[in-house]
């Protein structure tokens, strides 16, 4: 059996948007919700998706550095051009959603628990 949840499973359960040509295969294990970077940087697990409200350049570059696989930007936050180019050269999906963090973060919990019934 697969371990985690493909990015394509977890935008789709959770309906966020994805602002990326295309939903790489990566599968994600786990979650971090955190707007500190120093947090993110020395606390975010490798493979796992971080929800944020930093829509910056610096995001791109802490979450690469913890080995984050997506970045869902809450509240309605949208990716500047140079973060945009960041993610796609590191290979990080960036998905938005107007949902605040605290619901990301259940959307993100209720994916997990629907289990990793995808190809």
């Amino acid at each position: 059996m697969m371990k985690g949840l493909s990015l394509e499973k977890l935008r789709r359960v959770a309906d966020w948007q994805c602002v990326q040509d295309a939903c790489p295969a990566t599968r994600v294990e786990a979650g971090f919700t955190s707007d500190l970077l120093s947090d993110i940087m020395a606390n975010a697990p490798a493979h796992s998706v971080l929800v944020t409200l930093q829509s910056h350049l610096n995001t791109v570059a802490v979450a690469s550095l913890a080995g984050v696989h997506a970045i869902v930007l809450t509240s309605g936050r949208q990716a500047p051009p140079d973060m945009l180019e960041a993610a796609r050269r590191e290979g990080i999906l960036l998905l938005q959603t107007e949902d605040n963090q605290y619901r990301a973060s259940v959307k993100l919990e209720e994916a997990f628990r629907s289990g990793p019934h995808d190809a």
